[in-house]
């Protein structure tokens, strides 16, 4: 599951009558990642390669320091997962990294095998950074059998929770970065963005979280985030939101490389909340993205506060099939549609 889908993805953007439209890597390296990515963190002398060792040095990190685990390094946190209900706290201001893309390193693992991982990772403070790493969850797999017993069949939420979900990291702070990181196997969501505003995900492939009725690659409750640079496959939802007020995300070259269990990009709105409004975030920039996945693109299930701009981006769909979908408050414009022979519409009418 880890490693041998980075395949080179080699045209992602297209320009027509002077419009470019799709992602385009930037000047920090390639979309994903790995090998070739500029703003790596540099290995301290001292590094880990043991979860007691790992513990200690995050225990004992201040503000500025980094946590370095060793690119050979495999740490396996299943059994103190299940035993003790371990989570790995990161404090304010710390680095956790590794060496993922140098001298063809994969990158340090954690990892945890225990369905019950809510979260592996807890952001404590702000400005946390998480770069370089593989972080890999107990569950890559769709279910889709579990979720037809439980609400096909009629035996509703209380069943379906019976069989616990895992977070890979989890933050309430603001801040966050995670770059250069492979992340995988998250039955909610590989990272969960629960509040805070200034988080920074980029350049990461994001894969195989797919759970069905969760599964997201990135999730947002109250918070508002930038999304950029990142390889997508093999989610439910690469993006998503609960649609609180208070949230929502720029999403920017980014690749949908070509399997998705549902639509890409999501935003709930209040009737799956049952909180008796429409509301579906605060404000969604997309753009400069490529949807290699023949599913819907973009769904808002309900209305922005301030509205949704989709333009710039390169869609799967011709210009006659559903490529975005919204109650209301949301521009379509500028998109290339069609992988082959790809024609740009100006301006395009939304599906409800």
């Amino acid at each position: 599951m880890f490693g041998s889908e980075m395949e080179p993805l080699g045209q992602t953007w297209t320009e027509i009558d002077g419009e470019a439209c799709g992602a385009r890597a930037g000047e920090s390296g390639p979309i994903g990642g790995g090998e070739g990515y500029e703003c790596a963190v540099s290995a301290p002398a001292d590094t880990v390669s043991t979860l007691d060792d790992l513990l200690e040095a995050l225990a004992q990190a201040k503000s500025g320091d980094v946590v370095y685990i060793d690119g050979g390094a495999e740490i396996d946190c299943t059994e103190r997962v299940y035993i003790e209900s371990l989570v790995l706290e990161i404090p304010e201001g710390v680095t956790l990294a590794s060496d993922r893309g140098a001298e063809d390193s994969e990158g340090g693992m954690i990892l945890s095998d225990t369905f019950d991982t809510n979260p592996l990772i807890l952001v404590t403070g702000p400005n946390v950074r998480v770069s370089g790493l593989r972080i890999k969850g107990p569950n890559p797999k769709r279910c889709l059998e579990h979720h037809n017993r439980s609400f096909r069949e009629g035996r509703g939420h209380e069943y379906y929770y019976k069989f616990p979900t895992s977070n890979g990291i989890t933050t309430r702070q603001p801040g966050l970065e995670v770059d250069n990181c492979e992340l995988a196997g998250w039955s909610h969501a590989a990272v969960y963005l629960s509040a805070g505003d200034g988080h920074h995900v980029h350049h990461n492939f994001i894969h195989h979280n797919q759970y069905n009725g969760l599964g997201y690659g990135v999730s947002h409750d109250e918070a508002f985030s930038l999304i950029e640079y990142n390889r997508f496959d093999y989610n439910r939802h690469s993006l998503a939101g609960t649609g609180r007020s208070g949230s929502g995300y720029e999403a920017r070259h980014n690749v949908e490389i070509g399997e998705s269990l549902s639509h890409c990009f999501d935003m709930h709105g209040g009737r799956d909340r049952k909180d008796g409004t429409d509301v579906a975030g605060t404000w969604m920039n997309v753009h400069h993205n490529t949807f290699r996945c023949p599913e819907t693109a973009v769904v808002v299930r309900g209305v922005p506060e301030e509205g949704v701009d989709v333009h710039h981006n390169w869609l799967y769909q011709r210009p006659d099939e559903l490529s975005v979908r919204s109650d209301g408050k949301t521009r379509v414009r500028n998109n290339a549609y069609g992988l082959a022979d790809p024609v740009l519409v100006a301006n395009a009418d939304v599906g409800t």
